[in-house]
C-alpha cells in the first residue's frame, strides 16, 4: 500500500517536473522572442531616430545658414542705407551750394548791370560835358586865344595866348580832367595860380565852364 502511494507520488512528481520544464522552456522561448522583437523594435526606432536627428540637424544647419544670410543681407542693407544717407546729405549740400552759387551769380549779374549803367551814365555825362566844353572852346578860341590839347592820362591841357601884350605868343596854361567821382579836377597851372582851387570848386558847383575859363584867363592877366 505504501509502495503504491510512493509510486503514485513519484509519478506525480515526474509529471509536475516535466510540465514545469515544458513551461520554462516555452517561457524561455517567449523571452527570447520578446528580446529579439525588442531588439528589432529598438533597432528600427534607433534608425528612425537617427534619420529624424539627421533631418533636424539639416534643418538646424539650413536655419543657421538662413540666419547667416539674413545677417549678411541686413548688414548689406544697413551699409547701403548709410551710403544712401551720405549721398542724400552730399546732394543736399551740393544743392545748397548750387543755390548759393546761383544767388551769387544773380548778385554779380545785378552788380554788373548796375556798374554797366553807372559807367554808361558816367560816359554820357562825360560826353555831354566834353560837348559843352567843346562848344565853349569853339566860342572862345578866337576871342581868348585858347588852344586845347589832349595829353597823357586822359587829361586836357588848356593854353591861353594873347594875354601878355608884350609877348602875345607867351603861353599861360593849366590841365583839367574828370576824377573817379566824375568831377572836374584842375591842376598844373603855369604860371602857378593860387586861386585855382577856388575856381575848381566854383566850376563843380555851377557847371559853368565859360565863366570858369573867363576867370582863369582874368587871373593870368593880373600876373602880367
Amino acid at each position: 500500500m505504501i509502495e503504491d502511494e510512493l509510486a503514485l507520488l513519484d509519478k506525480n512528481i515526474n509529471e509536475f517536473w516535466n510540465k514545469f520544464k515544458s513551461n520554462v522552456s516555452d517561457t524561455s522561448c517567449q523571452m527570447v522572442g520578446l528580446r529579439d522583437a525588442y531588439k528589432d523594435i529598438n533597432k528600427a526606432f534607433a534608425e528612425k531616430l537617427s534619420v529624424k536627428l539627421k533631418e533636424e540637424e539639416r534643418m538646424v544647419q539650413k536655419y543657421l545658414e538662413y540666419q547667416n544670410q539674413i545677417c549678411k543681407q541686413s548688414k548689406l542693407i544697413q551699409e547701403k542705407r548709410e551710403n544712401l544717407l551720405k549721398l542724400i546729405v552730399e546732394v543736399n549740400g551740393k544743392k545748397q551750394d548750387l543755390e548759393a552759387l546761383t544767388a551769387n551769380i544773380q548778385d554779380l549779374k545785378e552788380e554788373y548791370a548796375r556798374k554797366k549803367e553807372t559807367i554808361s551814365t558816367a560816359k554820357r555825362t562825360s560826353e555831354e560835358r566834353l560837348e559843352r566844353l567843346q562848344k565853349s572852346v569853339d566860342l572862345y578860341k578866337d576871342r581868348l586865344g585858347l588852344e586845347i590839347r589832349k595829353i597823357y592820362g586822359d587829361r586836357l591841357q588848356f593854353i591861353f595866348t594873347n594875354i601878355d601884350p608884350k609877348h602875345p605868343d607867351s603861353p599861360f596854361m593849366f590841365c583839367l580832367h574828370l576824377n573817379e567821382a566824375r568831377d572836374y579836377e584842375v591842376s598844373d597851372s603855369a604860371p602857378h595860380l593860387e586861386c585855382l582851387a577856388e575856381f575848381q570848386e566854383n566850376l563843380r558847383k555851377t557847371k559853368n565852364f565859360s565863366a570858369f575859363l573867363a576867370n582863369v584867363r582874368k587871373a593870368f592877366s593880373t600876373m602880367v
